[in-house]
């Protein structure tokens, strides 16, 4: 086999974007319904993730599933970039006479966790408010208990029915930017930034180093380097290290939906920070709801992360600069 070629950063960052562009393309409308079924609380307007996305195409059709993927694929090129690429950067840094031991790979994975908040906080910040719209807009239409109970009037033979109401006005990631810039300055768009760290450190951490080890079981090393491992290694290590990790962390990521979603629906609580966040879920909802959304979260992180393997594998980035080259 081939050995491990040491790509370079610009080789690194060309490969994260387009791992993370195709990525999302790929599971965009699951992480729509991760979010909805997370930030549910009182009315359940949706049981479960194939009940969500098949109202959701109901009532707003196909592209409905993808409210908010403008502004993740925006920015998702430069923070899957900076992710993989400080992990890699890192990686070799800590790495001495081409061996890193276990707590390198860790602590590898925790500097790339911490640098990509940068941009994942301002990101997901917007595309939850996004993505969140539509379960706000469907819980309207969903009678409480009480008004189910209620006598409604008695039928007229003259009056004719009731209009039906509008549906409220889409929100843009731009007019949201431009409201939390007024009201909130700067920091409204690093709302939530403390749990995004907590959430996105812990992950790294798993995630890096079990790569590393599942895509280096069977292969021999050539000296010093690592023989390279083929295709369908790195993809599956890549999904299966995705998964784990994200099932870790889904408490953490519950937790950052809840501090992060700003329009709240009716009977839902509104959060003073994690502490406040964490012992309103417990006492209201139980543990379980800290599992809101885990096999959402499975099923998109483990391709996500295994195309961005795959994509690491082939060389994309490499090919684009030797072209341009």
């Amino acid at each position: 086999m081939a050995e491990k070629k040491v790509s370079s950063l610009p080789a690194k960052l060309i490969n994260g974007g387009v791992a993370g562009l195709v990525g999302v393309t790929c599971v965009f409308p699951i992480d729509l319904a991760k979010t909805r079924l997370q930030n549910q609380q009182g009315i359940q307007v949706y049981k479960g993730m194939l009940d969500c996305l098949a109202k959701t195409v109901r009532s707003e059709g196909y592209f409905g599933c993808y409210r908010g993927a403008a502004v993740n694929l925006t920015l998702v090129t430069p923070e899957k970039a900076i992710k993989l690429a400080a992990n890699d950067v890192f990686r070799q840094k800590l790495s001495k006479d081409g061996h890193l031991p276990l707590w390198g790979e860790v602590l590898a994975g925790c500097g790339a966790g911490t640098c990509q908040v940068v941009v994942t906080t301002p990101m997901e910040m917007l595309k939850i408010q996004l993505q969140d719209a539509g379960r706000l807009a469907a819980q309207r239409s969903v009678p409480t208990p009480a008004q189910a109970a209620a006598p409604g009037p008695a039928p007229s033979l003259v009056a004719p029915p009731p209009a039906r109401p509008n549906p409220p006005p889409r929100t843009s990631a731009t007019s949201i930017t431009v409201d939390l810039l007024k009201t909130r300055g700067l920091a409204g768009l690093y709302r939530g930034a403390g749990a995004t760290l907590m959430r996105d450190v812990p992950f790294s951490m798993i995630y890096f180093p079990l790569f590393a080890n599942l895509n280096a079981l069977g292969q021999e090393k050539v000296g010093d380097v690592q023989a390279r491992a083929p295709f369908w290694q790195s993809f599956l290590a890549g999904c299966g290290a995705g998964s784990v990790a994200a099932v870790a962390v889904t408490p953490l990521d519950v937790i950052k939906t809840r501090l992060q979603t700003l329009q709240k629906g009716e009977g839902e609580d509104t959060y003073r920070g994690i502490v406040d966040c964490t012992r309103r879920i417990m006492m209201r909802e139980g543990p379980s709801a800290f599992l809101k959304g885990a096999t959402c979260r499975a099923l998109v992180i483990a391709p996500l992360f295994g195309i961005a393997q795959g994509v690491y594998f082939l060389g994309v980035g490499e090919t684009v600069l030797g072209l341009l080259g």
